[in-house]
């Protein structure tokens, strides 16, 4: 079982930005699960709170438990990022579930590729999965080469 993360290598990010937007790949799927988890505390919150954590038994067992296995590969561009988007939706995957969009808020090193209605600008950096098992991850990643 591994995390397959693609990030786009035309963005020339420096390291520690490049660094930066694959952890944030990386934990999507899991802060997924704790937002989703915490929402029905609402109102006044404790200074720390207990947040239970809902995980597919697989993805705890063989991931979480083990060595956080994780494939960083690169798109030479958006267009080939956003295919593994397709090759997964095909897969049945869906996101803000299964994968992750990952953009920037655009505040250091990269300029805004889409604005919103609120005039806030954002660029498409990588693309996280949830732990998947090695055939599916496999058919996610073999059109892509280990970032470098």
């Amino acid at each position: 079982m591994r995390q397959v993360i693609i990030a786009r290598k035309d963005l020339n990010m420096s390291p520690g930005k490049l660094a930066a937007q694959v952890a944030h790949a990386s934990w999507a799927f899991i802060s997924q699960e704790i937002r989703g988890s915490g929402s029905e505390i609402g109102g006044q919150l404790p200074d720390y709170m207990y947040v239970p954590l809902v995980m597919k038994k697989d993805i705890y067992n063989e991931w979480f438990c083990v060595i956080f296995t994780k494939t960083i590969c690169e798109a030479k561009n958006k267009t080939q990022l956003l295919k593994a988007k397709t090759i997964a939706e095909e897969l049945g995957m869906k996101e803000g579930v299964d994968f992750f969009l990952i953009k920037d808020a655009c505040k250091t090193e990269l300029e805004p590729e889409e604005v919103d209605e609120n005039g806030v600008g954002r660029t498409l950096t990588c693309i996280g999965f949830r732990p998947l098992d090695d055939e599916t991850a496999w058919k996610i990643s073999k059109k892509y080469q280990l970032y470098r």
